[in-house]
């Protein structure tokens, strides 16, 4: 399987731990946690495991080198110190994407050209011809890390983002991201222990990823392609050896995940992405009201859920946060519910002190997942038991 060598896995802000904890159960090598990232050590069988399994990342990144720079021309000559030609053929395509965190440099668009000008100007000069940039579908993705006066060139292992999963092709206003959606199930302690409700699932994510966690399905399985495919380092059979070794991980499930829309077009549309997923044997879509619900399961029920809280999709939050109070409290005993807002406000309305609150980010906005307990008769009588 070849060397080990160091990778690094790209995450939501909050999700750190989680990612870490996710990289170690799958045999990672020297995690260390860093700032919407995890570095980690493994080989490239490995790469493809991470790649398939992580369900917090979302993307893996194979630095190949990095240096000093202290202006555009030694980042110019740096690129062109690298043998380019170990990477990429004349006939493929290449992207470069580039962050930069640094006093020194400010357009990250300027640096992804001087790396574009590096690499094209090396292939003019030792073959008369230039490979073509493609933004869309290229055969290899460069990304390129400047943090103070340190650039770090790595190849993209996985292409377009990994919440990407291939599962979603219908989808509402405002649609959970698939890797937010894991990351607060993770969060929440989700195991696949018990049931589990999402109350207002719209598209269906949360259902899906949660039963994915609970079957410990891949979570990139029905992905259609990552971007080392296009490598001229691929490997086929490695790849389908780690890709049937995770599908023989998988485990049985004896419980119910029920997701509720009241909107009759979300509910075809979740069960349209349940059947992408293969998970109809182990989700239930329905049509029906929340607020007019009541716990339906034996035992402890664990929900998950994210309602909305901004301008696209109205309703009077006052009201709306007060009626989820009320029908965890009258109709959902033995419960743990969490759910996911941007608007803080709301939480106020609620009428429950959440047990936990947890900063997370939905997108660009800053949100808080929070968890309420709901006790089965008294919560002194739970403390005497």
């Amino acid at each position: 399987m070849g060397n080990s060598f160091k990778m690094v896995a790209k995450t939501l802000y909050g999700f750190e731990e989680v990612l870490a904890n996710e990289l170690r159960k799958i045999g990672a090598q020297k995690v260390e946690i860093g700032n919407r990232m995890v570095s980690f050590y493994g080989d490239t069988g490995f790469m493809y495991k991470a790649n398939l399994c992580l369900r917090t990342a979302v993307k893996i990144l194979k630095p190949i080198t990095s240096k000093k720079v202290r202006n555009e021309k030694d980042i110019y000559n740096f690129i062109q110190s690298i043998r380019w030609q170990e990477y990429l053929s004349l006939e493929d395509t290449f992207a470069i994407s580039a962050t930069v965190n640094s006093t020194i440099f400010s357009h990250s668009k300027f640096i992804a050209l001087k790396t574009k000008d590096a690499i094209v100007d090396q292939f003019r000069k030792e073959t008369g011809e230039r490979p073509n940039v493609d933004t869309e579908y290229p055969d290899l993705s460069i990304d390129i890390h400047i943090q103070r006066d340190l650039c770090t060139v790595s190849l993209d292992s996985s292409g377009g983002s990994l919440h990407h999963r291939g599962y979603r092709t219908a989808t509402n206003i405002a649609p959970i991201n698939e890797v937010l959606a894991a990351g607060l199930l993770l969060l929440s302690g989700w195991d696949g222990q018990s049931n589990f409700l999402d109350p207002m699932c719209g598209s269906g994510t949360m259902a899906i990823e949660a039963a994915m966690i609970a079957c410990n399905i891949p979570a990139n399985i029905n992905r259609k392609e990552f971007a080392f495919e296009k490598w001229l380092d691929w490997d086929l059979d490695l790849f389908e050896k780690i890709e049937e070794a995770c599908l023989n991980k998988t485990r049985d499930f004896h419980h119910s995940i029920i997701g509720i829309d009241k909107e009759y077009s979300a509910v075809r549309k979740a069960n349209v992405n349940v059947e992408n997923a293969n998970l109809t044997d182990f989700i239930k879509i329905k049509e029906g009201d929340f607020f007019e619900s009541a716990k339906e399961v034996e035992g402890p029920l664990h929900i998950v859920f994210n309602p909305p809280y901004d301008e696209r999709l109205e309703v009077n939050i006052e009201e709306f946060y007060s009626q989820i109070g009320d029908t965890l409290k009258q109709n959902y005993p033995g419960t743990n519910a969490w759910f996911i807002t941007a608007n803080l406000e709301a939480l106020k309305h609620v009428g429950l002190r959440p047990s936990r609150k947890i900063k997370v980010f939905n997108g660009k906005l800053e949100a808080r997942l929070v968890k309420y307990e709901m006790y089965a008769g008294s919560k002194k009588a739970k403390y005497k038991n």
